[in-house]
């Protein structure tokens, strides 16, 4: 077996509205999810999203278990840690993205130099913690694999 690509993402999630409109409105992933049957208006307890690129079917889609749900454990646990998203090309595109962060109040929970990429971190209503990220220009990790190994700076936009 041969693995292509990441396909997709699945994440539950408390509340499917508060969720989708972090995920379409201040991420700017595209909601693919089909109208509720019969029109009611009233969204189903799941979302669908895809990158603008339309790269594939869907990248990510959310499940909405209930407030009730236990919430995410804190510390060293084993389990997902981050995923990252790619938001452009450059330090530029990187600073667009921190402003729109900022203009919806999510705050930063770190921002990084890893060599390879520059980072933003942040959590989703959820908690999930989230890489906003650009790959470095110049830095040519394909014939330098130990460049995905440099000691991590902090980022200075």
């Amino acid at each position: 077996m041969e693995i292509k690509e990441l396909g997709h993402l699945v994440l539950y999630v408390r509340d499917i509205d508060r969720s989708a409109r972090f995920y379409g409105e201040v991420l700017g992933w595209r909601d693919i999810t089909p109208a509720p049957p019969g029109g009611s208006g009233e969204r189903l307890p799941v979302a669908a999203f895809s990158a603008r690129s339309g790269r594939t079917h869907h990248e990510l889609l959310l499940i909405e278990v209930g407030a009730d749900a236990a919430p995410l454990p804190t510390g060293r646990r084993v389990g997902l840690y981050h995923f990252g998203l790619k938001v452009g090309d450059s330090d530029d595109e990187l600073r667009e993205a921190l402003a729109r962060l900022r203009q919806e109040g999510i705050p930063l929970s770190g921002a990084t130099d890893h060599g390879v990429t520059h980072s933003l971190y942040i959590t989703d209503p959820d908690g999930n913690e989230i890489e906003l990220y650009i790959d470095t220009p110049g830095v040519d990790w394909r014939t330098d694999p130990d460049a995905l190994f440099t000691s991590p700076k902090p980022l200075h936009l």
